[in-house]
């Protein structure tokens, strides 16, 4: 795809959606002062050059009775990262899993409601095939959430 900008009412846009998610593209036209076909055009850009993915709504793990969170570090057998990613997106529990440099191979994020349920999680984790050791943390707290916003924010600040 030809190299497109990200430009800061892309951006206005993205902010404008990421705070009210349900809003329809006439109502998005409107706050930005911008024709609805402008912003129809945008979200389908976005969509097509895969910034916009979607728009899932915000959930809370622990609301969910998910309120244990772990970071497990995974040394894998050289050659088999698909393999083994395709058996941790099998549990459930698994939230995202990244490829990594530096002391393992793969960083996952993963989900328990108490210690017992985290340790049948591990327990499945390190049955994936060719999950060699594995190393898990277990967050205490999220002082910061994930988040685009502050980029968002520089984007829709600059000039175009």
């Amino acid at each position: 795809m030809p190299d497109e900008t990200f430009d800061a009412l892309d951006a206005r846009l993205l902010l404008l959606l990421t705070d009210s998610p349900r809003l329809g593209v006439l109502e998005c036209a409107r706050r930005l002062g911008v024709a609805r076909g402008t912003v129809q055009a945008r979200l389908d850009k976005l969509t097509a050059r895969g910034v916009l993915g979607g728009f899932p709504p915000e959930l809370d793990l622990a609301a969910m009775g998910y309120g244990l969170t772990a970071f497990a570090v995974l040394e894998i057998a050289q050659g088999q990262r698909s393999g083994v990613a395709e058996g941790l997106s099998a549990i459930d529990e698994v939230c995202e899993v990244h490829a990594t440099t530096g002391q393992g191979d793969l960083f996952v994020r993963m989900v328990a409601r108490n210690n017992d349920d985290l340790q049948r999680v591990i327990d499945e984790v390190v049955s994936v095939p060719n999950v060699l050791r594995t190393s898990t943390s277990i967050a205490l707290s999220t002082p910061v959430s994930p988040r685009v916003r502050p980029l968002l924010e520089r984007t829709a600040q600059s000039t175009t």
